[in-house]
């Protein structure tokens, strides 16, 4: 990953997005030959020269100051999520490889698992951000089954299972939500994290081998993830739709927990039941295997 190139790529494609009548700029007749706000546009929004502007465009965030950040994210009316890349862009800049802050290697302490296996009703694990799931509990690995068929331990990655995998388009029933969430996640942990050999090694490979993801990856799309719905195909238990909660670990940088809940009364919370009663009955079959 080139972080230039992903400058470069990030602020055309968030200009693309924007028309004059929507920065409160006059509509001007005629053609115009790119799509979205020109250059000079967003110059003259953001307060600063169209040279100034150009440079930046060609990826030299380095010496951008914070005011500047924020002028150029409001002109191209930048989302939480997407001032939040760019301004991990500048800062992955200017910094040097060697020196980047390191991330907790090594297992997953004893401690947070036995939060995860605390938590008896509600399925929960611990990823990074490659979307490696490193720890998980019992109901979790029961929902997240597929994913273990091949691979009975930890770690998984979500993102290669989706890709990859052809169970992965029947696990993810609403393949075009799951797909763009999944990319956008990876696509935000490039810009926090550009020196992350393992990360690039994951982004070659479902390039190379995903058009899908290819086609996803080349918008430059990015979000936060801490709160929603998200369905599943289970092969035991059918349809099931939960709420999601993702809560970062502040003591292990990189880490978040995420857990997932159903309403009580609700299908889902039945299916969510089911789950659990199918795990205990794998998990007898393992005992009495052993």
């Amino acid at each position: 990953m080139n972080t230039a190139s992903d400058i470069r790529e990030f602020l055309a494609t968030r200009r693309a997005k924007i028309t004059p009548q929507q920065a409160g700029l006059p509509a001007y007749g005629g053609n115009r030959r790119v799509p979205g706000l020109r250059r000079e546009e967003v110059a003259l929004l953001a307060g600063v020269s169209i040279d100034y502007y150009v440079r930046l465009e060609r990826g030299h965030l380095a010496g951008a100051s914070e005011e500047v950040l924020d002028a150029v994210a409001g002109a191209l009316q930048l989302d939480d999520a997407e001032r939040a890349h760019l301004y991990d862009l500048a800062a992955a800049q200017r910094r040097r490889p060697a020196g980047r802050a390191k991330k907790a290697r090594g297992p997953i302490p004893a401690t947070i698992q036995r939060v995860l296996d605390s938590m008896t009703d509600s399925p929960a694990f611990v990823r990074n951000g490659r979307l490696d799931i490193l720890a998980i509990n019992r109901l979790g690995r029961a929902l997240y089954a597929p994913l273990f068929a091949d691979k009975p331990h930890c770690p998984v990655n979500i993102a290669r299972f989706q890709f990859l995998d052809p169970a992965g388009r029947d696990f993810f029933p609403d393949w075009d939500a799951s797909l763009n969430t999944t990319v956008s996640l990876l696509r935000t942990e490039a810009g926090r994290a550009p020196h992350d050999t393992e990360l690039t090694r994951l982004i070659g490979e479902l390039v190379t081998r995903s058009d899908e993801f290819r086609t996803a990856w080349a918008k430059h799309n990015v979000r936060l993830h801490h709160t929603g719905r998200k369905p599943f195909r289970h092969p035991e238990v059918g349809e099931i739709r939960l709420d999601f909660d993702a809560m970062a670990l502040p003591a292990h940088p990189g880490l978040t927990l995420t857990a997932y809940t159903a309403e009580p009364g609700t299908p889902d919370h039945d299916a969510l039941r089911l789950l659990s009663a199918w795990a205990a009955t794998e998990d007898t079959e393992l005992n009495r295997r052993t």
